[in-house]
């Protein structure tokens, strides 16, 4: 009964009380990304969400679009802005993900939903975190976060979904809150930005570049192919 109908009603209840407390901040937030990094204030991103369907993900963004003499994007320690750090370190850059909840793409708890990039590596057993709506925040999240390694995250994430109730959920929530407020595994340490799934795969030797390679560029296409049926 949770599953099928109370987790949905909770996300809604949660999302639209939290949306109008947090309205201020919001306000406050976009002027500030504007003054400090530039327009636009909110960037999206292609994500897998249930059954691998893809959605586009909203957050505030943290860096700018510096890029180097040829036009390519600068590293993201580069572009990173001490603002961005700020927003980053205390999760605020994933508030607009709360219009995704919402719209039903994602709900409060569940598995994070992670880039294109990362989905095309997945075995098929981690393929079965796709079998429920991503969360804003889930068990590998009150457990290490980015501190721990991809297997461990993907480990939490599977144990979620074979546990789905309201008690684990609200669990979840409130650890969440807490280490929100320490500040704690939100960023990789010695890391801008958390290393993507392929590049942990490929530094720890458990692919080689060959296949690396091959799957950047199925996960291109099929981004592309999303962005082209939107159009």
């Amino acid at each position: 009964m949770y599953i099928a109908y109370g987790k949905r009603l909770l996300d809604i209840i949660a999302c639209l009380i939290a949306i109008i407390l947090l309205s201020p901040l919001f306000i406050w937030l976009a002027w500030k990304i504007k003054r400090n990094i530039g327009s636009p204030v909110i960037f999206s991103q292609i994500r897998p969400g249930k059954n691998n369907k893809l959605f586009r993900l909203y957050k505030f963004r943290s860096m700018t679009d510096a890029k180097d003499m040829e036009g390519n994007l600068l590293p993201d320690e580069a572009r990173m802005t001490d603002f961005g750090r700020k927003l980053r370190a205390t999760s605020l850059d994933e508030l607009p993900e709360l219009w995704n909840i919402l719209k039903g793409d994602m709900s409060l708890v569940g598995p994070r939903p992670q880039l294109v990039r990362d989905m095309v590596f997945f075995t098929k057993e981690e393929m079965h975190r796709q079998d429920v709506t991503p969360g804003l925040t889930g068990l590998a999240q009150i457990s290490g976060r980015n501190n721990i390694d991809w297997k461990d995250r993907f480990s939490y994430d599977i144990k979620y979904i074979e546990n789905i109730c309201l008690k684990e959920d609200l669990s979840i929530i409130w650890h969440t809150i807490f280490k929100v407020s320490k500040q704690e595994d939100i960023i990789t340490e010695g890391m801008a930005t958390s290393e993507d799934y392929g590049d942990w795969l490929l530094r720890n030797q458990k692919i080689n570049q060959d296949e690396y390679d091959s799957k950047q560029i199925e996960a291109k296409i099929i981004e592309n192919d999303f962005v082209k049926k939107k159009r």
